[in-house]
């Protein structure tokens, strides 16, 4: 390359620098000699065999020895420690015959007490030289300083172990946790429901993270030697305090039932304890409930339902000759929310076949189809209902249940089913093979 006519190239970079430090300039015209002895890294040549024929002095002063004490007189393997003898005769060694050359092999070099003793951590790299007729005459090999990079290793692996021991104490804390939390939320719940003569009975609780306490709620019991009561529920938020408030509801409605079972007295007693109790804080708490009263006609083997809701969705009455229609409680209150309240009531008569289905909201909006963007809804409920009227209630919330399963993802609330229902007279009604 020529520079433009008439004009000197002036001195570019580090030779400009150099021009104006002396002492640069004379590091910069160090001798090939002073650039391999005082090289950052080791360097050093042997035979064939191993004998080392050359080692610069950064490598001595790492090793600790005499220049005389080494060349001549010691292999390369003589500088390495038991374990890097070994990884040297099974690894590096057999690795470097077979390619010619061979580049960033964790080894450790022993140091002698001049040093400090102990070994020292190093990366090597190993090229085979050959002479003019191809024969491999030499083996130059290079030797990096790798304290500081394993250090680091040994610092990533300790902060690795201390992520997987926090994690593995993270993860048996969350299964104390839901164990806690599956017991407290049972406790919430009424162990099996009683048999209420003339009658089946079944339920189910779906909790839709084993992580919080749902609020969702439900019982059956006795109120006196004819009749029984039952309600289910759901109370706003979720958590400990959600817990709190159904837990108070549960015993509200059942102590409330024994003085008065009428339905519509039992939620008014619930809605005065819930609005004096939460109403004046800063987090006001309500729910929905449908509370009802059973009562068996002996004679004929129906049963008379006399239900109350306040803001519930409306219960389904599934028939034995194949029918299901909601029992309509329009405009019924949420529990505890204002002072007075109004509630709303609906009678049916169960006959053989028959089943009251009582539900909470989780079911009917179940997010579904593609992306769950749609809601299940009270259309879809009540044709699954109508394909199994008849059903009896234990196989009816089987067969929920397995609906429940198949949302996946899309049931993320907290669900309760209660299914109230009459013996067919023949055992099955015509939707009972749909349910199993």
């Amino acid at each position: 390359m020529t520079g433009r006519p008439g004009r000197e190239p002036g001195p570019p970079g580090a030779c400009a620098a150099a021009a104006s430090d002396p002492a640069l300039a004379a590091l910069l015209e160090s001798g090939a000699e002073e650039l391999y002895e005082s090289a950052p890294c080791g360097y050093l040549s042997t035979l064939m065999d191993g004998t080392v024929a050359k080692i610069n002095d950064t490598l001595l002063g790492w090793l600790g020895l005499d220049r005389d004490a080494v060349v001549g007189r010691m292999r390369f393997v003589d500088l390495l420690t038991v374990g890097g003898r070994l990884y040297h005769e099974t690894h590096f060694a057999p690795l470097l015959r077979m390619r010619g050359r061979i580049s960033g092999i964790a080894l450790d070099i022993k140091q002698t007490e001049r040093v400090g003793g102990g070994r020292m951590p190093v990366m090597v790299s190993g090229v085979i030289m050959h002479g003019s007729t191809g024969d491999p005459l030499l083996i130059r090999i290079t030797v990096f300083d790798a304290r500081d990079r394993r250090a680091y290793e040994e610092e990533l692996l300790r902060a690795r172990h201390a992520a997987e021991e926090a994690t593995r104490r993270a993860q048996a804390d969350r299964a104390r946790l839901q164990d806690a939390l599956a017991v407290l939320q049972q406790a919430l719940l009424p162990d099996t429901l009683p048999a209420v003569p003339g009658m089946e009975a079944a339920a189910h609780y779906h909790t839709a993270s084993p992580d919080r306490l749902g609020g969702d709620f439900y019982d059956v019991f006795p109120v006196d030697g004819t009749r029984f009561a039952f309600f289910l529920g759901d109370v706003c938020g979720k958590g400990p305090q959600a817990a709190a408030v159904t837990a108070l509801t549960r015993h509200t409605l059942r102590a409330a039932a024994l003085h008065d079972p009428d339905p519509v007295s039992a939620l008014a007693t619930l809605n005065t304890v819930l609005y004096e109790r939460y109403s004046g804080g800063p987090d006001p708490r309500y729910c929905t409930a449908v509370f009802g009263v059973l009562e068996t006609d002996p004679a004929t083997g129906q049963v008379d339902v006399h239900l109350a809701s306040g803001g519930h969705p409306p219960a389904l009455v599934l028939r034995a000759d194949g029918r299901a229609d909601y029992l309509p409680t329009p405009g019924g209150l949420l529990v505890g929310i204002l002072a007075d309240a109004d509630f709303v009531t609906a009678d049916t008569r169960l006959g053989p076949g028959d089943t009251l289905l009582l539900y909470t909201d989780g079911l009917t909006e179940a997010r579904t189809g593609k992306d769950c963007a749609g809601l299940y809804g009270d259309e879809a409920l009540r044709d699954f209902a109508r394909a199994r009227a008849g059903t009896p209630a234990p196989a009816l919330v089987r067969a929920l249940t397995v609906l429940l399963d198949s949302f996946g993802q899309g049931l993320n609330d907290d669900t309760a089913l209660l299914a109230l229902g009459v013996p067919a007279e023949n055992g099955s009604g015509p939707g009972a093979a749909a349910a199993t």
